[in-house]
């Protein structure tokens, strides 16, 4: 089982770089999970790549539509909200990353992320381990 934020489950639609790395998890047969906080920040960056001329609006649309089905479950943000915020307050990082690092430390599972200052700043929390996905 594996935690991916929204740094990781955008490059399922959008080419970036390490899109094949974050492909790879997609396709690898792995229970994957995430806060439902996912969709909303996917659906930001979505936006962007539509501002960006990146994606036709379409696009953003499709992908966020398909978005819910890559993962096996999504976990209500109700259901996170006081360990994300426990959590942001101990290691000084935004509180709506917390949410992934409270589901991994629930779950007992690793987070997947593509956020090089979230992993960082997980490194406080010896009960969570945090995957960066550019690492080999």
């Amino acid at each position: 089982m594996l935690v991916i934020d929204a740094s990781v489950a955008v490059k399922w639609y959008v080419i970036q770089p390490d899109t094949p790395k974050a492909l790879a998890i997609a396709e690898s047969g792995e229970t994957l999970i995430a806060p439902d906080l996912v969709l909303a920040e996917a659906g930001n960056a979505f936006w962007q790549c539509v501002r960006a001329g990146l994606f036709k609006a379409f696009d953003a649309y499709d992908a966020l539509s398909k978005l819910p089905r890559s993962f096996d479950t999504l976990h209500r943000m109700t259901t996170l909200a006081d360990e994300a915020l426990r959590i942001a307050v101990a290691i000084n990082h935004p509180a709506y990353d917390c949410f992934y690092l409270a589901l991994a430390r629930r779950e007992s599972a690793p987070l997947v992320t593509a956020d090089k200052r979230l992993a960082a700043a997980a490194q406080a929390l010896p009960d969570v381990e945090v995957r960066l996905l550019s690492c080999p």
